[in-house]
């Protein structure tokens, strides 16, 4: 591994996120709820930190499917 220049500036190695990254990223976890059995209509009517959170945790997802199912 080296230790040059690029290596020290930390702030210009790391690239910014930009709007269009957040959203693809959004529209993937979304996406990923609704494999996990979620209906699309209540995932579109979520917020994004909560799909954020859900998508974190597939089985707490499968159980309020489960609970709704039933």
């Amino acid at each position: 591994m080296g230790t040059g220049r690029t290596l020290r500036k930390e702030s210009h190695v790391r690239p910014c996120k930009t709007p269009a990254g957040k959203a693809r990223r959004s529209k993937a976890q979304r996406a990923r709820l609704v494999k996990f059995g979620m209906k699309a209509e209540d995932v579109q009517h979520m917020g994004d930190e909560e799909v954020r959170v859900l998508v974190q945790r597939p089985s707490v997802v499968k159980k309020l499917v489960a609970k709704k199912a039933s």
